[in-house]
């Protein structure tokens, strides 16, 4: 890491005391090794420390390196045999393998593997999603600061051709050295990679609602834009404490986005200034044409917040309009045909009633 970045990360006053923190794993048993199994005579399994819906994160000691602390991801039995989902997950460690960048997860190479798994380095820290949880919002120095590290990273991606497109806090691991690592490439694109064939299990818009583009939800054509606008949303959420667009119900939550604004974030938090704002809102347009037209545009505002131009674009925002969609129609076709059909049946009872009670 350069000396100025070191100074950067230095300067961030919440990462002066970051926990180390796993979330508590819940046993599955669709597992053919468990903690204690060695993998091809290398890789000692210790304890899990994550469990994705399709596979579990083990900690684990390299024996042919000197018990070097590692972490291996290995796919779930059900999903390991699936074409789609391998193909998915080889294509996860080919597109890690062609990335060196200090705030990018390292994946180590292992040149024969008796079944699917992945080797990465062993982060100690927490994901931001739960540094989030632990002191939310963050100041706005800090949340540009966080920003800005999560750019460089971005940046770097996006020159190599790849497009995250799953940027979201529990995928960004703060540690504790005070640096940070993108991490989870699963659906990640890359000009030189293959192309994801999504099977049936796998059929679902591509990303996490919360943090997901207009374009994703719409099914259309990503690039560095998306991410670009899911950064926008983490800034957001850093510097206000809340999620835009937040709704019980996902696919109401995805339809705000493509039909309408986020609350502007300083009637959200008035500590904000106008120019975190305005960078706030302009990562989050609706249109990708009007956000930055590259992550390297977006960071040098992050550099010189105090030179943004404010547009007035917070006093125009248009609250979303929520459109029903094929999959809510049938749903709430059948709620009302059964609220009709009750109703009716209620007053059929009450006239029945009414006439023998004469």
């Amino acid at each position: 890491m350069n000396t100025i970045t070191r100074y950067v990360t230095d300067d961030i006053e919440c990462f002066r005391d970051v926990p180390e923190y796993h979330e508590p794993v819940q046993p599955y048993f669709g597992l053919t090794v468990r903690s204690g199994h060695t993998l091809d005579e290398r890789f000692l399994l210790r304890e899990p420390i994550s469990n994705h819906g399709m596979a579990t994160i083990f900690k684990a000691e390299d024996i042919q390196d000197h018990g070097e602390i590692v972490a291996v991801k290995v796919p779930h039995l059900k999903y390991e045999a699936d074409p789609n989902f391998f193909s998915r997950f080889e294509r996860e460690e080919e597109i890690g393998r062609q990335l060196d960048h200090p705030f990018i997860l390292k994946f180590l190479p292992v040149a024969k593997k008796s079944r699917p798994y992945i080797v990465t380095e062993y982060l100690r820290g927490c994901t931001l999603n739960h540094f989030l949880g632990t002191g939310r919002p963050l100041s706005e120095k800090d949340g540009l600061a966080i920003t800005n590290l999560i750019c460089e990273a971005v940046q770097y991606m996006h020159e190599h051709g790849v497009i995250h497109r799953d940027l979201k806090p529990g995928n960004i691991m703060i540690c504790r050295d005070r640096t940070i690592r993108v991490m989870d490439f699963g659906i990640a694109s890359a000009s030189n990679s293959r192309k994801i064939t999504m099977g049936s299990r796998l059929a679902s818009p591509l990303g996490t609602p919360e943090y997901m583009a207009p374009e994703q939800v719409k099914n259309e054509p990503t690039d560095e834009r998306t991410d670009i606008y899911s950064l926008g949303i983490i800034l957001y959420e850093m510097l206000t404490g809340v999620l835009p667009f937040q709704h019980e119900n996902c696919w109401i939550s995805m339809s705000n986005r493509v039909t309408g604004d986020p609350v502007a974030p300083r009637k959200v938090n008035p500590a904000i200034s106008p120019q975190a704002e305005e960078i706030v809102l302009h990562a989050m347009q609706r249109n990708p044409a009007d956000r930055y037209p590259t992550i390297r545009a977006f960071k040098a505002e992050l550099d010189a917040p105090q030179t943004v131009f404010v547009s007035g674009y917070c006093n125009r925002l248009r609250a979303p309009r929520w459109k029903m969609g094929m999959r809510e129609t049938p749903f709430i076709v059948g709620t009302l045909v059964a609220l009709g059909f009750i109703g009716m049946q209620v007053l059929l009872f009450l006239l029945v009633r009414h006439l023998f009670t004469r």
